[in-house]
């Protein structure tokens, strides 16, 4: 079960078990068989690491891994289902503003109906035409004040 774990060419891992080819360079094998995933440095190096620091930063780095185009096409259509899930949250958002705001407006009209002082009729159960009263107006009053005031923000 040895495993060998390096970076190859365009910047992805491997991992496999057997050794890298000969032309990957030491820097980029990140695991070999008998040690451990990250090397171990002797104290001496531990001595002289801060030193040599600024200089190996430059010359040991380690390429950052590519997006394969897998990768790309995943990421790609993530944006694609993002963009679409915005659009449909913004679409429904809008949907809701349109029905309030036609609430609202209805809102209003019945209030400015009752107001006015102009005679209203509803139809009862039994399909006869009935005038409201006083009090009939009032309770509608206080309906369409109930719908501006929730509907008309």
């Amino acid at each position: 079960m040895a495993q060998w774990q390096w970076i190859d060419r365009d910047g992805r891992k491997v991992f496999s078990d057997r050794a890298p080819p000969p032309d990957i360079p030491a820097r980029s094998i990140l695991k070999q068989p008998g040690t451990s995933a990250r090397p171990l440095v002797s104290p001496i190096a531990q001595i002289e690491a801060p030193a040599k620091a600024a200089s190996a930063a430059a010359e040991s780095e380690i390429p950052v891994p590519k997006l394969s185009a897998e990768d790309k096409d995943l990421t790609e259509r993530k944006k694609q289902a993002d963009a679409a899930a915005a659009a449909k949250e913004k679409a429904e958002l809008q949907r809701l503003a349109k029905i309030k705001a036609d609430n609202c407006e209805r809102g209003r009209s019945a209030k400015a109906l009752m107001d006015s002082g102009v005679r209203v009729s509803n139809t009862n159960a039994k399909g006869e035409r009935e005038i409201l009263d006083d009090a009939g107006r009032a309770a509608e009053v206080k309906r369409a004040q109930a719908i501006i005031a929730s509907e008309c923000r």
